[in-house]
């Protein structure tokens, strides 16, 4: 997992990075979408109960976002909410099994890459 953080003008904004982690750009994305926008506490409250895969490397993801935003830029994990939160298709990795016949069937076992950023809470 390689993490980041960077500072925009107007707000700070922390962001973290999970590569090739297996697992489909769409059953990712489906969790991905539940979580956008909502506080970092709402989020892992939310991540915990779900009953998906997927919950465990995107909570290892955004706990390193708010690591990135508490330790680089000074944030409070309480005022954080998750700007964006986005899942890119990585590379496939091709696994053949036998089948009837003396043939082979390749098996693509997917994997995904994991982004997702925090931001200070605005109150208006």
């Amino acid at each position: 997992m390689t993490t980041s953080s960077t500072a925009a003008p107007d707000a700070a904004t922390a962001q973290a990075h999970g590569r090739f982690i297996r697992g489909s750009v769409s059953k990712v994305r489906r969790v991905l979408d539940q979580i956008r926008g909502r506080t970092y506490r709402d989020a892992l409250i939310m991540l915990e109960f779900m009953p998906y895969r997927s919950t465990g490397p995107i909570t290892k993801v955004l706990r390193s976002a708010v690591a990135n935003a508490e330790h680089n830029l000074g944030l409070d994990p309480a005022s954080l909410v998750i700007s964006s939160a986005s899942a890119d298709m990585g590379p496939s990795m091709k696994r053949y099994r036998p089948r009837a016949q003396g043939r082979a069937y390749q098996i693509k076992k997917q994997t995904c890459h994991i982004s997702i950023a925090v931001a200070a809470q605005t109150d208006s």
